[in-house]
């Protein structure tokens, strides 16, 4: 008897210990294809490094500059998004340098630290397969040409600090620690203080909050009273990132103009595109973002259809479409539909399609007895990523960085504004001011020049709002006091917006004003297949065969 219940004990022991050990090779593998999901798109990422600034990089750059050489936001350059992103873009210039190569190799680990979000949040609500699936979608759709992957946008910030901030709120529903409620709500602020459609995020975690508190007492395990305070405390951590960013930009003497460019324009900016316009938006813009990745935008499809069949998918149905709801609120704020708008609804996008690749293969080993079946979800989610992948080889592998930027933002002269920032930084002191007729903040930035005028984008000058005229007199004003050595001129259409109706005061001014102070140093021509850059007393000849080029002048009295 001793011998045969020692006899047993072994075998258990001995499937217990194969059991770990299959448990450990499958998290080795599991980790494994994390790392090598991260590892591949880091190196595209590094491959894009050189693709010249865009409009809002040069934003976010010139303002991270800025704040770096003291001066806070909205003091020299306005513009209505929080400052999250300028400080964000400060401290990785401080460690990557002041160069566009810089903020791109500083969007690597960003990039990573994302995934790797995702891939946790995926893991604890699904298990380990819909993780690593849900890690790999999100990785290709957010660095597809499609939503503008390879730059640094304010929206990857606002889905790093959202994820953080939705994964300890989940910690604390089952842990009851007021402190996790704290760092929830502040994590979840951030995302509001990088960009403003960021508060869905914030909506989002309190509509969980209360879904959770509320079945809680459906089942009688929590009572009202503890459920309110873990709430508030829940929102005094969401206010703690705004309070210390108006206190900072009240000790500097800024919440004034903070206040009106984030809150009062902002406010006349999101209700200039009516609702039509907007659907119409989404219908050219939707499309662009969908069809080079269509297969995982499917697979995500399917996890909603999973939820149908799928016991274990249904247990967490209200969170998953709560979540999508609520992303996707954040990408219709204004009803702009650009495509770097939609990366806020990645994550739940990646989720979805994390969904499907686990339940199908649930179910397919349900019914089954061939072990090698239930790998078919897990092939044909590979071939989905594969295939997009290949769809877009072109911009991710092969072209050269100016074509990048062809591709993904047409006639846009972002390569161009290099070459006349270079020109610039040459050719003037570094106290010198300049002035731009257009909207083009990253030769601000690449000159490491200061602005003439706090008005570093034309937009709002131009847009069907109240405060638009006034605007451009004071533009006009700034310009006047500063006298600024040189002035660049941009005929590229995409640079100015002139909105039907909008009053055009300035556009006859800037004419009036180079006449008068400025004679023509340069041009910038973009003609097929290069662009050809004309300097000096040969540009006042030169006849220009383009309409996107940009003219450099230098003041003359």
């Amino acid at each position: 008897m001793p011998s045969a219940t020692m006899s047993v004990a072994s075998r258990r022991n001995r499937k217990q210990q194969a059991a770990e050990a299959a448990s450990r090779s499958s998290r080795f593998l599991t980790v494994l294809s994390l790392l090598v999901v991260i590892l591949f798109f880091s190196i595209i990422r590094f491959h894009l490094r050189n693709v010249p600034l865009e409009r809002d990089e040069g934003e976010y750059a010139y303002a991270g500059q800025l704040m770096l050489q003291g001066v806070p936001p909205y003091t020299l350059a306005y513009n209505m998004k929080l400052p999250g992103t300028y400080a964000a873009y400060a401290l990785m210039m401080a460690v990557f340098g002041q160069s566009g190569a810089g903020i791109h190799l500083a969007m690597i680990p960003v990039s990573a630290a994302t995934i790797i979000l995702v891939f946790l949040l995926a893991e604890k609500l699904f298990g380990s397969l819909a993780a690593i699936g849900a890690a790999s979608s999100y990785a290709l759709l957010s660095n597809s040409e499609a939503v503008l992957g390879f730059a640094g946008h304010a929206t990857h910030f606002v889905v790093l600090a959202a994820l953080a901030g939705i994964l300890i709120l989940l910690r604390a529903i089952e842990n009851k620690r007021l402190r996790d409620y704290f760092l929830a709500g502040v994590f979840l602020g951030l995302a509001f203080i990088f960009k403003q459609p960021g508060l869905f995020f914030v909506f989002f975690g309190g509509f969980w909050l209360v879904v959770c508190e509320w079945r809680g007492n459906e089942r009688r395990e929590l009572k009202v009273w503890p459920g309110v305070r873990r709430f508030a405390v829940y929102g005094l951590g969401i206010v703690v990132p705004f309070a210390l960013t108006c206190l900072l930009m009240f000790l500097a003497g800024g919440l004034g103009k903070m206040w009106y460019w984030t809150i009062s324009y902002a406010r006349q900016y999101a209700s200039v595109t009516a609702l039509w316009d907007g659907w119409q938006n989404l219908y050219i813009l939707g499309y662009g973002v969908v069809e080079p990745c269509y297969l995982v935008w499917i697979l995500g499809a399917g996890g909603l259809a999973a939820m149908a069949w799928d016991s274990e998918v249904r247990k967490h149905a209200v969170f998953t479409i709560g979540f999508l709801l609520f992303s996707w609120c954040g990408v219709c704020a204004g009803f702009y539909f650009r495509p770097h708008y939609f990366v806020l609804v990645l994550p739940a996008v990646s989720l979805l399609a994390g969904i499907t690749m686990a339940s199908a293969t649930r179910e397919i080993s349900k019914h089954s007895e061939i072990a090698w079946v239930s790998v078919i979800p897990a092939v044909v989610f590979a071939g989905a990523l594969g295939f997009s992948i290949v769809e877009q080889s072109d911009v991710l592998f092969h072209m050269d960085p100016i074509a990048v930027s062809r591709a993904a933002y047409g006639d846009s002269p972002f390569a161009e504004a290099e070459v006349i920032s270079q020109y610039l930084n040459r050719q003037t002191r570094p106290d010198a001011t300049i002035a731009i007729a257009g909207s083009e903040p990253e030769i601000f930035f690449e000159a490491k020049r200061r602005s003439a005028t706090g008005y570093i984008y034309v937009y709002p000058l131009f847009e069907p709002q109240k405060f638009a005229l006034d605007m451009q007199h004071e533009m006009v004003k700034e310009i006047e006091n500063s006298r600024p050595q040189y002035l660049v001129l941009v005929k590229v259409i995409t640079s100015w917006q002139v909105q039907p109706k909008a009053n055009h005061f300035m556009l006859g001014w800037f004419k009036d004003y180079i006449a008068a102070h400025y004679q023509i140093v340069g041009v910038a021509d973009e003609v097929s297949p290069q662009t050809r850059y004309v300097w000096g007393d040969e540009a006042k000849s030169y006849v220009e065969q383009s309409d996107g080029a940009m003219e450099v002048y230098r003041r003359v009295d």
